[in-house]
């Protein structure tokens, strides 16, 4: 467990797009690869937040029977990423297709333009009925390469990967300010499904990404702006709860609607008031039973 309140830093986890989407960790992006089929699927673990309110954001690779590798929603392309994308060509060949699976918003999509530059051979396939948020932009806009990026066929057998894999268009459901739609593919040798935000795990535990960081876990753990919580497995898990309750229902009940003239005056009794601690502003109050609403 690294010091609490030490930023680390490395070259390797550089992610100098992040202006385009700024959400925590902001230009530092560590990525944890796990293989969870032998030699066939491996997942990459990235995480992002906004106020350290922190969730896993996850890439798949999958192993081609017919030679190559498969890659569904990518992550942030950092130096050590893309590294451990390398060591899977090493031994299992070229990436070979690249999969956009959501279309809504940035924070899926952002990623794949500057991805895909780092295997030029690679076929890019995206869902259909693709918009972004603020601004609707193209997807040249967003760096997607001329020439090999191309709609996902509607029928799954006219897909060059077809014969491995099979795949179910969810949506497009109309959120208002654009639809939501996304491809649920399934790896059919090693029966394995692809989702991206349609399902979701929400372990008691934080997550191995998450806890490579602790402090936005810490940060949540506090039950006021003067607490400084220490570092303990018991303080990680609260705040990861915590986080997840806020994270997947926005409005918790258990979560109290912030006065912020007492936020503005707590503060002042904050234990850190760093810019990285947004100055002692701590807009959380939860109500004594929280842990219920996790439960």
């Amino acid at each position: 467990m690294s010091e609490v309140g030490a930023v680390e830093r490395s070259a390797d986890w550089s992610w100098p797009w992040w202006p385009l989407v700024p959400l925590y960790p902001y230009g530092q992006r560590r990525t944890l690869r796990r293989e969870v089929i032998a030699n066939q699927v491996w997942t990459f673990d990235q995480m992002q937040g906004i106020l350290y309110v922190v969730v896993p954001i996850r890439m798949t690779v999958i192993r081609l029977a017919a030679g190559g590798l498969l890659v569904y929603a990518p992550v942030a392309p950092t130096p050590e990423c893309i590294r451990l994308v390398h060591e899977l060509e090493a031994d299992h060949g070229d990436v070979r297709y690249i999969i956009l699976p959501t279309v809504t918003g940035l924070e899926h999509k952002v990623f794949v333009g500057p991805f895909a530059r780092k295997f030029p051979s690679a076929q890019v396939y995206v869902a259909r009925h693709q918009w972004s948020f603020p601004l609707n932009l193209p997807l040249s806009w967003l760096g997607f390469p001329m020439g090999r990026t191309h709609w996902l066929p509607e029928n799954p057998a006219d897909a060059p990967f077809g014969d491995e894999l099979d795949y179910r268009v969810l949506g497009p459901v109309n959120l208002g300010i654009g639809p939501f739609s996304e491809v649920a593919m399934l790896h059919r040798a090693s029966k394995t499904l692809l989702v991206t935000d349609s399902v979701v795990s929400i372990p008691a535990n934080p997550p191995p990404i998450v806890q490579l960081d602790s402090y936005p876990l810490l940060f949540h753990a506090k039950d006021s702006a003067a607490d400084a919580p220490t570092d303990t497995a018991e303080n990680r898990r609260k705040g990861w709860q915590r986080i997840a309750l806020f994270a997947f229902y926005f409005r918790p009940d258990a979560l109290k609607d912030p006065q912020w003239w007492r936020v503005l005056r707590e503060s002042k009794q904050s234990a850190d008031r760093s810019k990285r601690a947004y100055f002692g502003l701590y807009p959380f109050d939860w109500e004594p039973t929280w842990q219920r609403s996790f439960d």
